[in-house]
């Protein structure tokens, strides 16, 4: 893993933690790292499409991010620069 590389997972998972302790109403320090994991995504929308959202049918290598808080589990999935929150409350969202 590049330098670069190593920065873009670093920057996707600072981003992840923010967004999570805002929706939540949260501290960041009370969002806990659960794993981050290189992965293939089905398409660009990195399997986690918007409401009516048409996306690129292809392999999109990314990370998928799992973060911990209030005894759950919430999954980010992340590539170059952009970051989905997946199935939070039942809907996905770009941030």
């Amino acid at each position: 893993m590049g330098i670069n590389e190593s920065q873009t997972i670093v920057e996707a998972l600072v981003r992840a933690r923010a967004d999570l302790a805002k929706r939540l109403g949260v501290e960041e320090v009370e969002i806990l790292e659960g794993s981050v994991e290189q992965t293939e995504f089905p398409d660009a929308a990195l399997g986690a499409p918007l409401s009516g959202e048409m996306s690129a049918q292809m392999i999109t290598p990314g990370w998928r991010i799992r973060l911990d808080a209030q005894n759950r589990t919430y999954e980010y999935r992340a590539a170059g620069k952009q970051l989905r929150l997946y199935n939070f409350n039942g809907k996905n969202y770009r941030t």
